[in-house]
């Protein structure tokens, strides 16, 4: 047996893959933050040399791929899978890098939840036996998020202190079956919880009640508690998101107060007029990719919990007045077996 269900969500890989190698790419924006050192490449502007932002988004994602590969020393035949998503209509900053990298690929959509999503999958296969090599791939871009789900950035539309950032970033990520580590050891799939949250500029209440059932399912299930972890790490609840979600977790016997922390709240500082922090599929996948994998390797941090949580809204939705559901996925991230 090479996979264990434990509980009700959660799966204990017997064989987890590795992370064979990552790479990181954001924009002068995420670069000026205090996580700047960390990331592989910077873009010199919003377009980076393409005639639309769009354009530049497909671009990251390719680019991001390309770059995982080539630093793990992999051609793309020797992928199996290629999972990648993002925010824009229809994935397709995604679906159309996937036609240049021409690896057999499943798009995914989870909003912000998509890293984990990606990882999670791609984690169960390998462990299972079913493939050897996954590659996953996410990016946003904030003009490309702006322009799709809220006002033309020529507008210049005030920002209330609960709305976050979309984050420029991609991220890509090798995993092999056969790897030193870090290694993905389980993955606890979350529920689409809703609170009733309709304000699309209050995501992080959206998600913050997606993320505290997923841990809570994750202790529940693994019979683990917070103290088996250095460090528990949610995608982009905000800086009001994720204190919802520690009050949450609170009520629910879990203080995770003191081992939390959000990548939407890393990656920016409050200097840089961001109000409740970083949001968007390429927030969780640059700082998961260059600040926290680093770590890991150095062993400050030995076992991590890692989070991606997603806002499941649309322009169409909202418009109709539909509240916004939350979903968030998680996996134990080891850097021993």
């Amino acid at each position: 047996m090479r996979v264990v269900r434990m509980g009700t969500q959660t799966v204990n890989l017997l064989y987890p893959p590795g992370i064979v190698s990552s790479a990181t790419i954001v924009g002068k924006k995420e670069a000026e933050g205090p996580l700047g050192e960390y990331f592989d490449e910077v873009m010199p502007d919003s377009l980076w040399g393409e005639k639309s932002w769009e354009k530049a988004e497909c671009k990251m994602f390719q680019q991001a791929a390309e770059m995982a590969l080539e630093k793990a020393n992999k051609k793309p035949t020797d992928i199996n899978y290629l999972f990648g998503g993002d925010l824009l209509n229809q994935i397709i900053a995604a679906n159309f890098a996937a036609r240049a990298l021409e690896i057999p690929f499943y798009g995914m959509y989870g909003a912000c939840s998509t890293l984990v999503q990606c990882l999670s999958l791609a984690s169960m296969l390998i462990g299972s036996g079913c493939a050897q090599c996954a590659l996953c791939v996410t990016t946003s871009h904030f003009c490309t998020a702006e322009r799709q789900y809220r006002f033309p950035l020529e507008l210049g539309t005030q920002r209330c202190p609960t709305a976050q950032w979309t984050v420029t970033g991609a991220g890509g990520f090798v995993l092999h079956e056969n790897s030193s580590g870090p290694y993905v050891t389980h993955v606890t799939t979350g529920k689409v919880i809703d609170f009733g949250i309709k304000d699309i500029s209050n995501m992080g209440a959206a998600m913050a009640p997606a993320a505290a059932d997923t841990i809570n399912a994750h202790f529940k299930d693994t019979s683990r508690t917070v103290d088996d972890y250095d460090l528990i790490i949610t995608g982009d609840l905000g800086r009001f998101g994720g204190v919802l979600a520690e009050e949450l977790l609170l009520k629910a016997g879990h203080d995770i107060s003191g081992k939390h922390i959000d990548c939407g709240c890393e990656i920016f500082s409050i200097k840089q007029d961001v109000q409740a922090g970083g949001s968007g599929c390429g927030c969780c996948a640059v700082v998961f990719g260059g600040y926290i994998l680093s770590r890991i390797s150095d062993s400050t941090f030995k076992r991590v919990l890692l989070l991606s949580t997603g806002a499941l809204l649309s322009p169409v939705s909202s418009q109709q007045g539909e509240s916004i559901p939350g979903i968030a996925h998680a996996v134990c991230i080891q850097k021993d077996r």
